[in-house]
């Protein structure tokens, strides 16, 4: 996600006119599960975003790549504009190794809905961080709340973790791909194996699978280790 923040902001200012960004990873080999079983972080089970009965990520890999250019560039070579990155908002809140934090990530959305220049009310959909982790899902949702303030209650959030895990270094793109596949097609990205309402988890999950709906503009969050957060706001096709 930062990489698709940095050639935004390449693009915006003028150091060039197209980017390949993204990322890949290969977590699936004995020393990364040792590693992360070692941190107590991973489900028994399956990852279960935003519901009661979490216990911890599962592990995924892949790789995703955007072709990000700016609108000068795209529309003099005809291609279609699936989406346009408006805002981007990134910072190292640096509080704790493991643990996640509210501020840091409130801040990162904070700073991608300014740089759109759009109201909060515009946004419609996060497509969420969303591991699967006690302690990151509430945090995320208190995160959300502090921003959005009542409009919260009336996003869509989403994990795409639900269903193909969490991919490291190619998680940020690959959910963003997700995210976008289904905004072309006027869908939201559903959130698997929700089992219920956890107390500090209290919002629109989108619990049901994909749902029809269209949005104007939507954000999407990545937050690491180390108190990284990043934002994207986004908005589907040319407009607005």
């Amino acid at each position: 996600t930062q990489a698709i923040g940095e050639a935004y902001r390449l693009l915006r200012h003028g150091d060039a006119d197209l980017v390949m960004a993204g990322g890949t990873d290969a977590c699936l080999n004995a020393l990364v599960w040792k590693a992360w079983e070692a941190l107590r972080a991973m489900a028994p089970d399956t990852c279960r975003p935003f519901s009661s009965g979490r216990r911890g990520m599962v592990l995924g890999e892949g790789g995703g790549v955007l072709v990000m250019e700016t609108l000068a560039h795209a529309q003099a070579r005809g291609a279609p504009i699936l989406a346009q990155v408006l805002g981007y908002g990134v910072n190292s809140d640096a509080g704790d190794l493991l643990k996640p934090s509210v501020d840091g990530p409130a801040q990162a959305m904070r700073q991608a809905i300014a740089d759109s220049r759009l109201p909060a009310e515009t946004f419609g959909y996060i497509n969420a961080h969303g591991t699967g982790t006690l302690l990151n899902d509430r945090c995320e949702t208190a995160a959300i709340k502090q921003v959005f303030g009542s409009h919260a209650s009336q996003l869509c959030v989403s994990s795409v973790k639900s269903a193909i895990g969490h991919l490291m270094g190619a998680a940020g793109v690959v959910e963003l791909i997700g995210g976008l596949m289904g905004s072309m097609h006027g869908q939201i990205p559903g959130t698997l194996n929700y089992l219920g309402p956890d107390a500090e988890c209290d919002l629109d999950y989108v619990t049901e699978g994909t749902r029809q709906a269209t949005v104007q503009a939507w954000l999407k969050n990545s937050f690491a280790f180390g108190g990284l957060n990043v934002s994207l706001a986004l908005a589907t096709g040319s407009c607005p």
